[in-house]
């Protein structure tokens, strides 16, 4: 019998976020335990609903939805992104720079597919969304991981990713708000990194999909409200996370910046979205309503708010255990709690994650899952209620205070 093989395009292309683990704990659930999922963030399983008006708009267009659409998407809801970029004082974006997606995820494969050639390097940071790490891979490219400095607010270490910069870099990408650490990078250090990428001729591809999701003081800084007219920016962004859709999969991408300088690269673009139709078109009667109307996600995170309480639960909890550490997240819906050593010497994060798994029926992503450097690290979202965290952190310190690698 002949044996069918995957493609060797895949060899180093990972997704542990939706790996072994998951597998594993779908297996569990199939032997009937109940697992407490805190390695996705994924909102509607924990409560957090749509918008009426969002529903309600998406219902009213249905009928008007069953066709293909242009294939960057319809009229108002790319007008509702360009509208929204102009409110953030970017005004180099048109109605034709912005494409729409299903999900920001097809968005950075499609953008990274149209620019690299086997060999071309791209920044990605380390912590990092493995998406990019991954697509980058499948482009033909190598993801060169560029340090964010845990004892400097998880912030991207300037020093470091000048000295990764090569001949073969084509873009440098950001992750703001970011997943997995929650960091929020303030104006400075945007500043910084645009600098290299002007001296340099690179790209930014700035993922700001978090962008709403905002605790205490916190400010973001949208990248192309600084790379301005010199320098060429993919911003990315979308429903998923701040307006709890993440299945519709609705999701956009907006080039600015000096356009005539990247026609080849744009008219790339052009092909791939071409070849996919359009994106599913009665998720993107959801934007314009969505960026138009109450911003419900403030509710969520501000003082009082269901997602900054949890997040200032999980983080007191999570710094009580001993030989953890966590820097407390300034965005997003994730924290990185960092294991000490020397008292936790883990060798293999994926066997730590499973172990819990087995012992307390709790799914985590590990540190490495995200290209990270050390077997010392976990991501857990902090979507669930105040008194789940209360149980799951209280559930993981019992499983650390005997656990031996």
């Amino acid at each position: 019998m002949a044996k069918y093989r995957q493609s060797d395009k895949l060899h180093n292309v990972l997704y542990d976020i939706r790996g072994p683990l998951l597998e594993h704990a779908k297996i569990m659930e199939a032997q009937g335990h109940r697992i407490l999922k805190l390695n996705i963030g994924n909102p509607a399983p924990f409560g957090f609903e749509a918008p009426d008006a969002i529903l309600v708009d998406m219902i009213r267009n249905l009928p008007k939805s069953q066709g293909y659409s242009d294939s960057r998407g319809i009229f108002s809801a790319r007008t509702a992104v360009v509208q929204y970029y102009q409110g953030r004082g970017i005004q180099n974006i048109d109605i034709d720079d912005v494409y729409l997606g299903n999900g920001v995820s097809e968005l950075i494969t499609l953008s990274l597919q149209a620019l690299l050639n086997n060999g071309d390097e791209i920044l990605v940071p380390t912590p990092d969304y493995p998406l990019w790490t991954a697509s980058a891979s499948l482009a033909g490219g190598t993801a060169v991981h560029y340090l964010c400095d845990e004892e400097n607010h998880w912030w991207p270490d300037l020093e470091d990713m000048a000295a990764k910069i090569s001949p073969a870099t084509k873009g440098i990408v950001l992750i703001n708000p970011n997943n997995p650490t929650g960091a929020v990078y303030p104006r400075h250090v945007i500043e910084g990194v645009v600098a290299l990428a002007r001296e340099h001729g690179l790209i930014i591809f700035a993922d700001e999909i978090y962008e709403k999701i905002l605790y205490d003081d916190a400010v973001h800084v949208n990248a192309a409200s600084v790379t301005g007219d010199d320098v060429l920016c993919l911003t990315f962004s979308g429903l998923s996370k701040a307006y709890r859709i993440a299945g519709f999969r609705s999701g956009w991408m907006a080039i600015s910046g000096p356009k005539e300088d990247a026609e080849d690269y744009i008219e790339g673009i052009n092909l791939l979205a071409n070849m996919r139709l359009c994106a599913n078109v009665p998720a993107q009667h959801a934007i314009q309503t969505a960026l138009g109307g109450y911003q419900s996600i403030n509710d969520l995170i501000l003082p009082g708010g269901r997602l900054k309480a949890q997040r200032d639960k999980a983080t007191e909890l999570l710094n009580a255990i001993p030989g953890v550490s966590c820097e407390p997240a300034a965005g997003a819906l994730y924290l990185f709690p960092r294991l000490d050593p020397e008292v936790y010497p883990i060798r293999d994060d994926e066997k730590f994650a499973l172990d819990l798994l087995k012992q307390q029926k709790i799914l985590i992503s590990h540190g490495r899952a995200f290209n990270w450097i050390n077997p010392d690290h976990f991501r857990m979202v902090t979507l669930p209620s105040v008194e789940v965290i209360e149980d799951a952190v209280g559930r993981l310190a019992e499983f650390l205070g005997s656990y031996k690698q």
